[in-house]
């Protein structure tokens, strides 16, 4: 089995499907909103479970258990979820506006795209100097939220050797994740992942798509209470 389909099958068993009834997205450096959004707290409160949205793949089983473990020391209830997320997400906005980072939500989860340009020095997976402070940023509001399961996942282009972009997506992501860790967020509540090139966001056939694709992604999934 060649290592694209490795990748595939990896990116598969670590997906998982959000209930989305709508996502809204801004412009890291204008602030203006593309698209409207809605949320869905109680719904997806009373589907979820101990986690919240759709799990599926064989990731489920570490998502699940990862929500469990938080939900024991106090999950959201099921109508609390969406005021929950909302306001995390207004803070995440106010933190990062300007920064190259861009906020997204999709029903109750939040999506941090973080460029690979900005973040790390080509090739690296050495964290920027001047993004350490975008990070402070980011735990200082997951410390002041911290209900949620926070997937840390690392993207690669299609450019190059697969397996040589399957191991930077895996050290970018690890390199976030130990970074928000030394900062004093919980070990159990982070996931890192690194999918290389099976999930571009845009065509590896240019460079500004290329560039999209050089990504590490943090989703915040909201955690409930059984």
């Amino acid at each position: 089995m060649n290592i694209r389909n490795i990748g595939r099958i990896t990116a598969l068993a670590l997906g998982t499907t959000a209930l989305v009834t709508g996502c809204m997205t801004y412009d890291p450096y204008t602030g203006e909103k593309e698209v409207s959004k809605t949320t869905s707290g109680a719904a997806i409160g009373a589907a979820a479970g101990a986690a919240v949205g759709l799990i599926v793949g064989d990731s489920s089983s570490e998502r699940k258990r990862r929500a469990i473990q938080l939900g024991v020391a106090g999950g959201l209830a099921g109508g609390a979820v969406g005021n929950y997320m909302d306001r995390q997400e207004a803070k995440l906005r106010a933190q990062l506006q300007g920064t190259g980072v861009s906020v997204t939500r999709s029903g109750d989860n939040i999506i941090l795209n973080m460029p690979g340009n900005v973040t790390f020095q080509t090739n690296s997976a050495d964290i920027n100097a001047g993004f350490y402070q975008v990070l402070n940023s980011v735990a200082l509001v997951l410390k002041e939220f911290d209900k949620t399961v926070v997937d840390v996942a690392g993207h690669a282009d299609s450019v190059g050797d697969e397996v040589k972009n399957m191991e930077l997506s895996q050290r970018r992501a690890s390199s976030v994740s130990s970074y928000l860790a030394a900062q004093g967020i919980n070990s159990q509540r982070l996931i890192t992942v690194g999918y290389g090139e099976t999930r571009p966001i845009a065509s590896n056939d240019t460079a500004e798509g290329r560039q999209q694709n050089r990504r590490v992604e943090i989703t915040l999934q909201p955690v409930v209470q059984q």
